[in-house]
């Protein structure tokens, strides 16, 4: 028997914020990260909106990118005082996966950090709170999954905590809200659900629900991200309904090891300056992912079911596995993201030396790697790596390497 959940609801198109006024309730948290939702008035919106529901509203701000193990039990403890039965994440990512597992803790104020990242292992959630999750970017979908990932920065690890227990019961995708991304972030959000959309259709436990969401959502972005990039906003817009589609998808059909990879690796050389962006990482490894994974007959088949969809041509499943790989690197070339770690700059964008230096990697490659093998998304890979296949091909996504094994 497989499970596919959703949110209970979803307001979407311009103006959907306004569905808080709607909420019932006594009391609402609002979860929020560096400002760009205040500056741009949306926060105030929001409470005001609260407001007219006739709610108390507290705010708890400052989410850091990479939101932090500290900084959720930060936020857990705030809740615990004010005790909302609404919990409002409001932003990108960083602030609704923080906020998701401070749910968590609110509602079980003995449970550990550990406990949390058991996969499927949460207990019910809902006996003090309820969540609504409002997107501001177009990519990671947290609005609508079950998954949240949170960084222990001791450990240098990001850790994915997955359980359907943390889908939102609302989400609210106002595309008014993604109009503000700076030109960096589209790219990068971007190509996490375009990552997000293709792992999940060679997922190995997708199924007839997910296929559809996937395929339609990698038309979209194959239509739209790049002109998104560009400035376009009607692209802008239809981006932010595709990555909700795609975090459909992949919240049911789960993900595979382009994303073990990158979570393992985001915070992995934060010692020398810069984080590993998660979007630019799933862009620089899904095409030697995709090499690798193609090996399997069966995943090549569906690889080349993608081509097939975005019109890409080929006759072979092996031209048409080629093809999709060459047009996902042109991709990256269009939103100004490197090919390999080697040539990530510490600014994300691509340069001759990356802030990574190839000795550190390779010190570092062995952990890695295992961190990899251990994350929650590598189990519904369709090819399951050994230490060695982990390790070379890392290696090939910081050399740029063709991937032949």
């Amino acid at each position: 028997m497989a499970r596919f959940t959703l949110p209970r609801d979803l307001y979407h198109g311009k103006g959907a914020l306004e569905a808080l006024k709607s909420f019932q309730g006594k009391k609402a948290m609002i979860c929020v990260g560096g400002g760009s939702m205040k500056r741009f008035g949306f926060l105030d919106r929001a409470q005001q909106y609260l407001k007219e529901a006739g709610m108390e509203v507290e705010l708890f701000e400052g989410i850091e990118p990479d939101p932090s193990v500290e900084t959720v039990m930060k936020g857990a403890q705030a809740m615990t005082q004010f005790e909302p039965d609404w919990i409002i994440a409001m932003g990108g990512g960083s602030p609704i996966d923080a906020a998701k597992a401070m749910w968590i803790k609110y509602e079980y104020p003995d449970i550990t950090f550990a406990d949390m990242c058991k996969v499927f292992g949460i207990p019910s959630l809902r006996k003090k709170a309820h969540f609504c999750a409002i997107s501001s970017t177009s990519g990671t979908a947290t609005e609508v999954t079950a998954f949240s990932i949170i960084t222990d920065y001791q450990k240098g690890i990001k850790y994915p905590i997955a359980d359907f227990e943390i889908t939102p019961d609302v989400a609210i995708v106002d595309p008014d809200l993604a109009e503000t991304m700076p030109k960096k972030l589209v790219a990068h959000t971007g190509m996490d659900a375009m990552t997000h959309s293709i792992e999940a259709y060679v997922s190995t436990a997708n199924c007839d629900f997910t296929d559809p969401l996937a395929l339609h959502a990698i038309k979209m972005i194959q239509r739209d991200l790049v002109g998104s990039y560009n400035g376009d906003m009607e692209k802008r817009d239809s981006m932010h309904n595709a990555q909700c589609l795609a975090g459909m998808a992949f919240s049911n059909a789960l993900l595979g090891i382009v994303h073990s990879m990158a979570h393992k690796t985001g915070a992995a050389f934060a010692d020398y300056g810069a984080h590993i962006i998660h979007g630019a990482a799933n862009a620089m490894y899904l095409p030697k992912v995709i090499a690798f994974n193609a090996k399997d007959e069966t995943a090549k088949k569906r690889y080349g079911e993608i081509a097939d969809f975005m019109g890409l041509g080929g006759t072979t499943p092996e031209e048409k596995v080629e093809l999709l790989i060459a047009y996902l690197r042109q991709m990256n070339d269009d939103l100004s993201i490197p090919h390999c770690i080697r040539q990530y700059g510490e600014d994300s964008y691509p340069t001759a030396q990356g802030f990574v230096p190839e000795e550190v990697f390779l010190e570092r490659l062995p952990e890695i790697a295992a961190n990899a093998i251990e994350d929650a998304c590598t189990g519904s890979n369709p090819r399951q790596p050994s230490q060695t296949e982990m390790e070379d091909l890392l290696k090939c996504c910081y050399y740029d390497l063709d991937v032949n094994f």
